[in-house]
């Protein structure tokens, strides 16, 4: 496909572009969840960045249960594609099976390095919830810690408000604050003519 001091260039740079394949970025890095995903202004509360942590390890999961599909597909594929080969006697069909053939092991072998880091992934979502869980919020119901970690999170965005900030923006913050400190007030009250003294996120 390619003139013959590009395919030189591309030998040349074997092994590097080997190495890039296994060690590039697939998917996000610890420091990534915790500053791009589960950053103080949108998740302002442990419990709140629990339950983001929850959501996101849940994608991840379910990405990596549908990849695994595709896999065991592709696998039945190159059988398929390595018992034509075998069956094949004409050398032009050998030569279309054989390109088949070695899609089929590049495809598995992209496929693996992808389930590889998921699961990689996987595995710091689950310590960072662990890390999360100081016993002070409910990890069963993830509508208890709302009333408070919602709030908390438009209190943050309220606090870059400008006189100069459009109508339609302060509306965004300020109309659902509104509601949230409500229902924030009505659950505090009813805990405490309950008697409960538990923090306001359980």
């Amino acid at each position: 496909m390619l003139p013959k001091s590009q395919n030189k260039f591309l030998n040349d740079l074997k092994e590097e572009l080997l190495d890039n394949s296994h060690k590039v970025q697939l998917y996000r890095t610890e420091t990534e969840m915790r500053v791009a995903v589960l950053n103080d202004a949108s998740f302002p509360t442990p419990a709140s960045k629990y339950w983001q942590a929850v959501r996101e390890m849940d994608v991840m999961h379910r990405e990596l249960i549908k990849m695994s599909f595709e896999y065991r597909k592709n696998l039945i594929k190159l059988k398929r594609f390595q018992k034509k080969f075998e069956e094949a006697d004409d050398e032009l069909d050998r030569e279309e099976i054989q390109v088949d053939i070695d899609k089929q092991i590049w495809l598995k072998g992209e496929a693996e390095l992808v389930g590889k880091d998921r699961v990689r992934e996987l595995e710091h979502w689950s310590r960072i919830k662990k890390e999360l869980d100081d016993g002070s919020f409910d990890t069963k119901n993830v509508d208890a810690h709302q009333p408070h970690s919602l709030r908390e999170q438009l209190l943050q965005r309220k606090k870059y408000i400008k006189e100069e900030t459009a109508v339609g923006e302060q509306l965004n913050v300020l109309g659902p604050l509104k509601t949230a400190d409500r229902i924030y007030e009505n659950k505090y009250l009813e805990e405490s003519k309950n008697g409960v003294t538990k923090n306001i996120e359980n």
